[in-house]
């Protein structure tokens, strides 16, 4: 077999095959071919030197806003995510049915990077957030479209993944749980899970989970008092335990107001980790305290999490929650993406999104992008020589 690009002698760790070991990645016709010592390269094969480094498969990011130029909070998802290391970026209601169309066309498309996205069931997503205007989508019930939403997600299943809904205090006001009842039944309707963003109650975060069916997702689930996880206590809610149980995901989302180190402390200790780990990026946190998802895996990574825990989490448990087992591995046959990193050490100020702060001996720094079997960077980079096939 030809292989277009052979990654040399890295670390590579890909928790959907178990595997942790310093080895080759070959990629041909835009999937990861194979995984090997001392693989072959002929005279056309990009040979790339990444010994010292960890090779994973290409970073999943579950939560993101990348509808830029449509919304006020979107951000460029080709410059984050060269950045980052993230190759497919889940865009999470930031369009609804009414302007779809317009993030398909504009920014999806076009787009060198993966974007997948969970429709929201507000029919303009989430239209008023800024530094100056903050109107929750969900308060207003008129907005709430489910026959349009059955409708565009059904025609959109190569793009679209779920059916996004936000409750709370801040997203759904005095509508309270009603959105997200709405929401379950567009979703039961097109067959697809749901994601559920939570902030302050009303409601509850025990009425939310309770209502969630198996793979669905709960977003900001490690997020502050109130309407944390975790009791007084520090023991995890019966609710959560229970969901859990019966299916249903818990992903980070950190983004600005929606991840605490005092509530991530209760659960590691219980035992309890986030299935998914997301940054929730968007243009209010993007320059902090979020930043973007290596440094959100850094601060699990921190706190105890091991280096294949924290993959695991940010590939083939996305690609899973994703139903797109096709991502988050190196498996033979699998889409060609993968994510370089590094792993430095010494002295990291982590924030969460209340003010506390957590002084880490290590950081996951993204070193560089394959994407569809292809060596993707903004330019060629020394740290990754050509060798000589």
């Amino acid at each position: 077999m030809a292989f277009d690009l052979v990654l040399r002698g890295g670390r590579v760790v890909d928790p959907s095959q178990k595997l942790d070991a310093v080895t080759d990645v070959a990629f041909s016709g835009g999937k990861v071919a194979m995984v090997g010592n001392a693989l072959k390269a002929d005279a056309g094969t990009d040979v790339r030197d990444v010994s010292g480094y960890v090779v994973t498969p290409g970073l999943i990011d579950l939560h993101t806003h990348v509808y830029w130029g449509g919304t006020s909070l979107g951000i460029d998802a080709e410059e984050f995510c060269r950045t980052s290391g993230v190759t497919t970026a889940i865009d999470t209601g930031s369009a609804g049915p009414g302007n779809f169309a317009g993030f398909r066309k504009h920014v999806i498309e076009p787009s060198q990077v993966r974007i997948l996205a969970y429709l929201h069931v507000s029919h303009a997503g989430i239209y008023g957030f800024s530094h100056r205007v903050m109107v929750g989508e969900s308060e207003e019930i008129r907005l709430m479209n489910p026959i349009d939403a059955v409708q565009v997600a059904d025609a959109n299943r190569d793009l679209i993944v779920g059916i996004k809904v936000r409750v709370g205090r801040t997203s759904s006001g005095a509508s309270g749980i009603v959105p997200l009842q709405i929401a379950l039944e567009v979703a039961n309707e097109v067959g697809m899970p749901l994601m559920c963003h939570i902030d302050h109650p009303p409601p509850t975060y025990e009425e939310v989970v309770s209502l969630l069916r198996p793979g669905d997702v709960l977003t900001h689930a490690f997020r502050p008092f109130p309407n944390a996880p975790c009791t007084a206590q520090g023991t995890v809610k019966q609710v959560v335990l229970q969901a859990r149980e019966r299916g249903v995901l818990f992903d980070i989302g950190h983004g600005r107001g929606s991840f605490a180190f005092k509530t991530a402390r209760a659960m590691l200790a219980n035992g309890f980790h986030p299935d998914t780990i997301s940054s929730d990026v968007h243009i209010l946190c993007i320059n902090g305290p979020a930043f973007d998802q290596v440094t959100t895996m850094s601060k699990f990574l921190c706190m105890g999490m091991s280096l294949p825990e924290v993959v695991k989490a940010s590939t083939v448990n996305a690609a899973m929650a994703l139903r797109r087992p096709e991502l988050g591995s190196l498996k033979p046959g699998s889409v060609g993406d993968a994510t370089l990193i590094s792993i430095q050490e010494g002295k990291f100020d982590y924030e969460d999104v209340v003010g506390e702060h957590l002084i880490g001996d290590r950081k996951i720094v993204s070193e560089g992008v394959v994407i569809g079997g292809r060596w993707w960077h903004p330019k060629p980079s020394s740290k990754f020589k050509q060798l000589a096939n």
